[in-house]
């Protein structure tokens, strides 16, 4: 297992050091010159140099990532153009409310999916079985940003029963956060509901018509069990693969329900950044969430081996 986790870390650098080379040279096709956008109204011509030599712009393109590179090999991911704060006190600023979220639209997900599509699937041509397609197909068809908007005109304008935005720490205040990241983590959490529903329903129904579950049934057991023990376990690991692409996805930042609710999340910095040709920042946020995605992608791997002893790292 060591070994195994060695080589995906080793193969995992080599991975984000691509990623900085494909960002470098994509936003250098991006219109737009970063460092008067980041002047504004103060331009002059001396300022202006000071800047681009401050930042590095002044130098040949390799010379731009080699040092680029060099830096970020030590943590020092660079200064935003807009604020002259260094990138990675931003970025890892920005990183716990993209994780309360995320994590609180996953667990809302799991809760919704997992006995909705668990019992579709076991009483597949039902009226539950029909509930859940209908269910299924209206998360992944209807845009998260009506859901998003339509449940602040419920919740916030007509009932009043939640904020329509903003943030609260966790650390901060637990009441006052669960009341601020529920409808984002609602909205979020139903599209990915949807998802998840259709993938648990299809891989317990493959899981039922399998040999040794006919065989348990066989043998007399009762139907709770053998679904607790023999089915769900052994479906888990196609549905394992969906939720950690979904968290990783939602670890990358929901920028249009981030921009929505002005949740101040990886998300939504992305999306400032791009509108201020903030360069650095976006680089930097780029860079964290492949390494989320190569995270996730680890765990996964090694929750493969803890739920199915067939399956082996090497």
């Amino acid at each position: 297992m060591a070994r195994f986790v060695l080589r995906r870390v080793l193969q995992s650098a080599v991975v984000l050091v691509g990623v900085t080379l494909v960002v470098f040279l994509l936003l250098q096709l991006v219109p737009g010159d970063p460092v008067r956008v980041a002047l504004g109204t103060r331009f002059d011509p001396q300022t202006y140099e000071a800047l681009r030599e401050r930042a590095g712009l002044d130098q040949p393109l390799p010379v731009q990532y080699a040092s680029y590179l060099g830096h970020a090999l030590t943590g020092d991911l660079g200064v935003s153009f807009r604020t002259g704060q260094p990138v990675s006190q931003i970025v890892l600023e920005r990183l716990p409310a993209t994780l309360s979220l995320a994590v609180t639209a996953v667990v809302f997900a799991l809760l919704v999916a997992f006995p909705l599509g668990t019992v579709a699937a076991v009483r597949s041509g039902s009226a539950v079985d029909h509930a859940a397609r209908v269910f299924s197909q209206f998360g992944v068809s209807v845009p998260d940003f009506w859901m998003g908007i339509m449940g602040i005109l419920l919740f916030a304008g007509v009932l009043g029963w939640l904020p329509p935005s903003g943030y609260v720490a966790l650390t901060d205040d637990p009441g006052r956060w669960a009341t601020h990241v529920a409808l984002p983590a609602v909205t979020v959490g139903l599209v990915t509901a949807s998802i998840l529903t259709r993938f648990i329903r299809s891989s317990v129904l493959e899981v039922l018509s399998a040999d040794y579950v006919r065989t348990a049934e066989a043998k007399g057991l009762r139907n709770r069990v053998v679904i607790m023990r023999h089915v769900l376990r052994n479906a888990l690991i196609p549905v394992v693969t969906v939720v950690a692409v979904q968290l990783a996805s939602l670890l990358g930042g929901v920028i249009v329900i981030e921009v929505l609710f002005a949740w101040p999340g990886i998300g939504r910095l992305t999306f400032d950044a791009v509108q201020a040709r903030d360069y650095p920042v976006l680089q930097g946020a780029v860079l964290l969430v492949a390494a989320l995605f190569l995270l996730v992608n680890l765990l996964v791997d090694i929750l493969y081996a803890r739920l199915d002893p067939r399956i082996t790292v090497k």
